[in-house]
């Protein structure tokens, strides 16, 4: 993917999250964050395909920790497009952030996000609230700046066979966050591809352990077991 510039949005869109809660009180929430493309003003809706490709990862999360007190959050973008300067997933990322302090106080939030899902919670993972990342074959562009916390749990997956992303890009920031002093993991899935079609079932394990070894950090405790 490619930075382009883009025209004028529509009038008062809104991002909204879907939300599947913890039993009982919630002591963490993970946000899941979707793809998109790299110029679109079409508002974002729950059928897109970037949207369904990350419901098995999210339900899979909630089924392993729900009743460990962690809530699930699905942020539904204003637009499917980055759209240049503007980085407009980020915006609302920020507003998600918000609203999880809003709702449940400081409770710590974990990143799952794929493609521009991916680059959207990078340029968050600064923020006081984040304490862990899951990027799934992230748009990162080249030199894009490192915004992670040193100590900052950081889980790369990208597929060698990506086609849309680059897997080398995303070995290449996982460099400069761990050289940032963040605890960067970086794994190429050998034959895997940008939508995690094929080897879906190593990428969705991949994926649901990193969350779940983040969450008991963040959490001090041993990692969320069902």
């Amino acid at each position: 993917m490619q930075d382009q510039g883009a025209e004028r949005p529509p009038d008062d869109p809104v991002a909204t999250v879907g939300i599947w809660p913890a039993r009982g009180a919630t002591r963490a929430v993970v946000l899941v964050l979707n793809g998109g493309k790299a110029v679109s003003r079409e508002v974002s809706m729950s059928t897109q395909l970037s949207v369904l490709r990350m419901l098995p990862f999210a339900w899979a999360i909630r089924r392993r920790t729900r009743s460990q007190g962690v809530a699930v959050w699905r942020l539904r973008y204003r637009f499917r497009g980055w759209n240049g300067s503007e980085a407009s997933p980020v915006t609302d990322a920020r507003w998600a952030l918000d609203e999880v302090r809003r709702v449940h106080g400081d409770v710590p939030v974990i990143l799952i996000g794929h493609s521009m899902g991916g680059r959207t919670a990078a340029h968050v993972g600064g923020d006081p609230s984040v304490r862990g990342l899951v990027l799934l074959a992230p748009w990162l562009a080249a030199g894009e700046a490192v915004r992670a916390r040193p100590g900052l749990p950081i889980s790369v997956l990208h597929g060698d066979q990506d086609r849309i992303t680059s897997a080398a890009a995303s070995a290449a920031w996982g460099e400069r966050a761990r050289r940032a002093g963040a605890d960067v993991s970086v794994r190429i899935i050998p034959g895997g591809e940008h939508f995690m079609l094929r080897h879906f079932w190593q990428w969705q394990r991949l994926a649901v352990a990193g969350v779940l070894d983040q969450v008991a950090q963040a959490l001090d405790r041993p990692t969320v077991r069902s």
